[in-house]
């Protein structure tokens, strides 16, 4: 099974979305008619690229015995050029830690090579939308 998305009970677009054994939500800001009761598809894209450079820094940092204990990552969008197939992300990161300055230089570079960094920056994505 990969993910499920149906209608919630409540609100006028609020989604619930299955994903594997957990359960999470979308939904649209009050200005576009949503209840604003959960984040919306843009932030659970710009979210999936936080998770996944916080958990590749943090797994390489297991891995090289690095004083790492742990990464926020900050992220602000600008998508005033989404129309024109241009989409920012913002991305800071902060390390915490008894960190030397080539720690974090590395941990900032390996940030960058996270699945997910590399799938939105150098992949073309196909999607096949099927009606069933």
């Amino acid at each position: 099974m990969g993910i499920e998305l149906r209608k919630s009970d409540s609100g006028a677009f609020r989604q619930t979305i299955r994903i594997h054994q957990h359960t999470i939500f979308a939904d649209v800001a009050a200005s576009l008619g949503g209840d604003n009761s959960a984040p919306d598809p843009h932030d659970l894209y710009d979210a999936s690229l936080a998770a996944c450079k916080a958990i590749t820094v943090m797994m390489y940092a297991k891995n090289k015995n690095i004083p790492l204990d742990y990464v926020d990552v900050d992220i602000e969008r600008d998508g005033g050029q989404e129309a024109k197939s241009l989409y920012v992300l913002n991305v800071k990161l902060k390390f915490f830690g008894e960190l030397a300055a080539s720690d974090k230089q590395k941990l900032a570079d390996i940030a960058g090579k996270c699945p997910i960094h590399k799938l939105m920056a150098h992949s073309e994505t196909r999607i096949i939308t099927e009606v069933i």
